[in-house]
């Protein structure tokens, strides 16, 4: 009896990176995530913020508006220019 060799699918090649656009955005955390839903305080660690009055720059794409939009009100933004 002969016994087949199990072949593996070719791997998928990586999808090519975007270049940067340049826009950036910098988030600041004003109010506290303490009496919040899970969801929002694991949002503010997502984005790099876990502390009042913590600031991170971070690059102007759809998926950080979409967090920023979660919390917007424990966050200030300020685009920069």
């Amino acid at each position: 009896m002969s016994e087949a060799k199990a072949t593996k699918a070719p791997a998928k090649k990586a999808a090519p990176k975007k270049a940067a656009s340049g826009k950036t955005i910098t988030v600041t955390q004003i109010a506290s995530p303490a009496g919040r839903l899970p969801v929002q305080r694991k949002t503010l660690i997502g984005l790099g913020l876990n502390k009042m009055n913590r600031t991170k720059t971070l690059e102007d794409t759809p998926s950080v508006r979409g967090m920023i939009e979660a919390v917007k009100h424990l966050v200030k933004v300020v685009e920069a220019a």
